[in-house]
């Protein structure tokens, strides 16, 4: 008994130290496997100064990116501009299909010509009723007229007066709804509100736009001058020193700094814009803008909408 109790004990002690020593195998094994955590694509950014203000920024057109929305809803005849193009004040930039107007406008034309055919006539009539008016005036005996007659012609000659004073006014009437129709159809023309660089064509010639879509047909702004839009946390925002100038970098790049001129601090504190899109996401921080300007370089592509990391300097503490 005693022989087989110790074998059995022995045992145990042997299977334990054999798991020990799996246990230790199966992790190294994992740890072999296991890949260096590689470092990241672009180094964090660095502050100027210690004291200095990080914010989160984003790259836009010299007064903002300009929208531009259709007038009324109907179909896109053509696109007049492309991408990347330079437009001046007042180019056009697309036509809505304006064939229901202009059906409209013939119609109205046609009612022009009837208002002047009708003001030609009521015209005649008072010119005949004066003359005769005029003719019962002019005898130089009255008493051999009736005072009827006169009063007939004199009353004759006003209602002539006043069916041409309504034929003039059927007239101009006629004709302020020829130009109406003539102005909604330049407007179905959208022009440029400014000069500057096409930087976005979301609408194609035949594709039905309306002022309700979400997406603007066009995109336009100066980039001849950058402005750089600065989210400051709200926590951070009393630090914020006005007329000071400022740096900022890349996303992409850390290790370039840009000098950026300070433009405005817009006086509004805005919820924080969320970056990432998910609808999951709550606003819980809001965030005070500042506007810087950058003279674009020539030795660096800069674009429109890319994210930029700012470093603000701090107000001094009296």
């Amino acid at each position: 008994m005693n022989l087989v109790s110790n074998a059995i004990r022995y045992s145990t002690y042997l299977l334990a130290i054999a798991g020990v020593v799996a246990m230790g195998f199966v992790l190294q094994t994992i740890r072999s496997q296991e890949s260096a955590i590689p470092p990241p694509p672009v180094a964090p950014p660095q502050k100027d100064a210690p004291d200095n203000i990080a914010a989160t920024g984003i790259l836009e057109a010299k007064d903002e990116n300009i929208e531009i929305g259709v007038p009324a809803p109907g179909l896109v005849e053509a696109v007049k501009v492309a991408v990347n193009q330079v437009v001046k004040e007042g180019d056009p930039l697309l036509i809505l299909d304006d064939r229901e107007l202009r059906a409209a406008l013939l119609k109205l034309n046609a009612a022009v010509v009837v208002a002047e055919a009708n003001k030609a006539v009521a015209q005649a009539e008072q010119v005949k009723m004066q003359d005769m008016l005029d003719r019962l005036k002019s005898i130089p005996d009255q008493r051999a007229i009736s005072q009827d007659d006169l009063r007939n012609r004199t009353n004759d000659e006003r209602v002539a007066k006043a069916q041409l004073q309504a034929a003039e006014a059927q007239l101009a009437a006629a004709q302020a709804d020829v130009k109406q129709t003539q102005l909604l159809i330049d407007r179905l023309t959208v022009k440029a509100p400014k000069s500057g660089t096409i930087l976005q064509v979301n609408i194609r010639a035949g594709e039905y736009a309306s002022p309700q879509n979400k997406q603007p047909a066009l995109v336009l702004g100066d980039i001849s001058t950058l402005h750089v839009r600065a989210d400051v946390d709200e926590q951070n925002a009393m630090g914020v020193a006005p007329g000071l100038d400022a740096s900022f970098s890349l996303k992409s790049d850390s290790s370039k700094k840009f000098k950026v001129q300070f433009v405005r601090i817009e006086p509004y504190v805005i919820p924080k814009v969320s970056l990432t899109g998910a609808s999951t996401e709550r606003v819980d921080t809001r965030v005070l803008q500042v506007i810087y300007k950058l003279d674009k370089p020539q030795d660096q592509n800069l674009y429109v909408g890319q994210q930029v990391d700012v470093f603000i300097p701090r107000k001094k503490q009296l």
